[in-house]
């Protein structure tokens, strides 16, 4: 709980964010609950709440949110690693709540603990996550009615604010890999997402980025320890 408390603040100022702009589009509480928590996909959710208020089908909402989600496709491919002695149940549990601060932390943590990390620490960061963002989704969506920009007091700025902390965090905490090489993996996912948008969505960009940039770290740290 004291490692993910950094995180919950920007938890807090886009759960509000988001319960403000699903007051705004009509969202009962109750729907407003089922995709905090049982949806539970962040960025997508803000995409569904345009996307029911456009009318769209359920079709391109499912796929909307499986692009923008596919992402965690690689994150629960990389953390699955450290969780190989434990149970299938156990590894279905984590996977399901997983975000990317919570990744993000996880890879921050493992530096510290010598490529260790522990089901218990892992399945409580996702669940004080979970709990907080819920909670916040909720209370925004009831103080909606009061707060009719929330970009004025700076909300939309919270998950930028934060994951900008998370970045870095792993920068400063893995030794192994060191600053040089994450900088230059950082440049070449900037550079190929950039080249990317001309030719795809931005959802399918940042995925193709993200595995060309996972591909590159691995080729120019062999290239290194050569």
């Amino acid at each position: 709980m004291q490692d993910v408390l950094p995180t919950v603040f920007g938890y807090i100022g886009v759960g509000l964010a988001f319960g403000i702009v699903a007051h705004t589009s009509h969202l009962s509480l109750l729907v407003v609950a089922g995709l905090s928590f049982l949806v539970y996909a962040g960025s997508a959710q803000f995409i569904i709440t345009s996307m029911l208020l456009l009318h769209d089908p359920l079709s391109g909402i499912f796929l909307s949110t499986f692009l923008v989600n596919s992402r965690m496709i690689l994150m629960s491919t990389s953390l699955a690693q450290y969780f190989r002695h434990e149970s299938l149940g156990k590894n279905l549990f984590i996977g399901a709540l997983v975000t990317d601060e919570t990744f993000a932390l996880a890879m921050s943590k493992q530096n510290l603990t010598h490529g260790r990390l522990s089901f218990a620490w892992q399945a409580a960061a996702n669940l004080v996550a979970y709990l907080v963002w819920g909670l916040a989704t909720l209370a925004g969506a009831w103080l909606g009615g009061l707060i009719a920009d929330p970009a004025r007091f700076g909300f939309d700025f919270a998950l930028t604010a934060m994951f900008i902390g998370l970045v870095y965090l792993q920068l400063i905490g893995d030794r192994k890999l060191g600053l040089p090489l994450q900088l230059q993996v950082m440049a070449f996912v900037a550079l190929a997402y950039y080249l990317l948008l001309s030719i795809m969505s931005q959802n399918f960009a940042l995925l193709m980025a993200t595995i060309a940039g996972c591909l590159f770290g691995m080729e120019l740290r062999k290239w290194q320890s050569h």
